[in-house]
């Protein structure tokens, strides 16, 4: 055997087995695509998407949830909060944040990623800016408003938008690096709460309104820079050679089963009759209910347990930075074994127990443990959950609908997370962290359900292949169903 064959077959056995390990998805290559190229080809899409796309999340995340340190440094006692005035001021962002997202991915689609993003980035850089120069209850309420608007469209769009990059089952692991800057947001928000109380009566200003005036000027210099870095399709994107372009269209088309991308309302209303989603939309809302109850009330929640204002900022940093970990890891873990459902039971059940502690007992030491415990099972739902609701979509625009749908539900379970810890359940909140235990069983009951229901679909859909003699269909075929989404004969979902 000559050298030249001898390292093709040493060629072939790596490929094989880089396919084998599930590093990337390989779908009929074209001969300049093995699987060494194509996961080269991956890595460089990541390293231009994934670490600004991150960025900004934290940042917005960190915008979003900073009340709850601010909370910590006298917000309530200077702006003359009382009663559940406090809540109040959590609970009116959601109902505008909802009512942007599924505008928002529209407007993403008919403008361009980097536009759009950047133009509601500036703005709700500039509302948390305004929210450190309020005087009073009325005025903290209306910047949280437009904090709402303008930060609405960014969690929907940017899923949207990594699905418009990566094959079904490369998505999860990227929506997991994206989404882990929410656990990044809280530990280093707690971190920075701490550093900046130091600044408490600098320019005449209290340290909360230090928080909200510097993290707002850090998201405004993040988005004069986003327009230069987000790349808007794979199509238009100057990192990536023509031959790198058109692979990447290919193994999209392949992956998606050359359903329809383009724009008409129709899908839309395709996305908004299609039950499955309403089922993901309660499972997302039942994984953001204690996400933000969470965020907002941790550092109130440890400061309970018997420390102090600065000691529970820096308490708090522990728990989503080990979040932050399994976060990764479970995406990483489920997209190499291609299941999602598994995982969302799983975690969930780790949630469960978490909150029980929590409710359990008044040691701080098992309560701590608790909180550790409650972080490990909640964040990690998120992007399993909107990666398993993505796949599982047929369509580009239905698709991107069904996304921002799922988020509005999610976020609906901010409103509930605003009310779940009042004032007068303290020191223990045994009546939120019980609350939360229902909510979280509610979406583990929804999980298993989907995760039946879904594998007992692709085997009917196996099935009457079978029985049709049909494992495959031709370019003109797939064309002519095209607009019929998921419920296309040749489809499979995720379970």
């Amino acid at each position: 055997m000559d050298s030249a064959t001898s390292t093709s077959l040493q060629d072939t056995k790596e490929v094989v087995k880089d396919v084998k390990e599930g590093n990337v998805t390989v779908i009929e290559k074209a001969p300049a695509f093995d699987a060494k190229a194509t996961k080269k080809l991956i890595r460089k899409i990541d390293w231009h998407l994934i670490p600004f796309l991150a960025l900004i999340y934290l940042l917005c995340f960190l915008d979003r949830t900073n009340i709850g340190n601010a909370r910590l440094d006298n917000l309530e006692k200077d702006l003359h909060l009382h009663g559940l005035q406090f809540n109040d001021c959590l609970a009116i962002l959601f109902p505008f944040y909802i009512a942007a997202e599924i505008p928002s991915n529209i407007m993403m689609k008919r403008l361009r990623p980097s536009v759009w993003l950047t133009f509601i980035m500036v703005f709700w850089s500039v509302a948390m800016i305004c929210q450190g120069f309020v005087k009073n209850y009325s005025g903290l309420m209306a910047t949280r408003v437009f904090l709402g608007v303008f930060e609405g469209g960014l969690f929907p769009g940017v899923n949207y938008y990594i699905t418009s990059w990566y094959c079904r089952h490369e998505c999860g692991f990227r929506m997991a690096l994206f989404f882990s800057a929410a656990t990044l947001a809280g530990a280093f928000g707690g971190i920075l709460a701490r550093a900046i109380a130091e600044m408490n009566g600098v320019g005449g200003k209290a340290a909360w309104a230090w928080i909200f005036i510097l993290e707002g000027l850090l998201s405004l210099v993040v988005s004069f820079m986003a327009y230069w870095v987000i790349n808007d399709y794979p199509s238009t994107a100057k990192f990536l050679s023509a031959p790198e372009k058109a692979e990447v269209e290919r193994r999209l088309n392949d992956d998606h089963g050359n359903l329809s991308n383009t724009y008409n309302i129709k899908y839309v209303w395709q996305a908004i009759r299609d039950w499955k989603i309403y089922i993901h939309m309660l499972i997302c809302m039942a994984g953001f209910c204690p996400i933000y109850s969470f965020s907002l009330f941790l550092p109130t929640i440890i400061k309970n347990m018997g420390y102090t204002a600065n000691e529970a900022q820096l308490m708090s940093v522990p728990p989503y930075v080990v979040a932050c970990f399994f976060t990764i890891v479970a995406s990483y873990v489920a997209d190499r074994v291609r299941s999602r459902g598994v995982f969302m039971c799983g975690f969930q059940i780790i949630a469960i127990a978490g909150f029980a502690m929590l409710a359990g007992t008044g040691k701080a030491k098992i309560q701590y443990a608790g909180t550790v415990l409650a972080a490990i099972g909640i964040y990690p739902q998120i992007p399993l959950g909107l990666a398993w609701n993505g796949n599982n979509i047929g369509g580009n625009m239905k698709r991107g609908t069904g996304i921002a749908m799922q988020v509005m539900g999610g976020n609906c379970g901010g409103i509930i997370a605003s009310y779940v810890y009042l004032t007068r359940d303290s020191p223990r909140f045994i009546k939120g962290h019980s609350l939360l235990i229902g909510i979280i069983s509610m979406a583990f009951c929804l999980s298993l359900f989907m995760t039946s229901y879904l594998r007992r679909e692709n085997a009917r859909r196996d099935a009457l292949a079978a029985v049709t003699e049909r494992s495959d269909y031709s370019d003109e075929e797939k064309l002519e169903q095209m607009e019929v989404a998921d419920n296309a004969p040749w489809f499979r979902y995720t379970v």
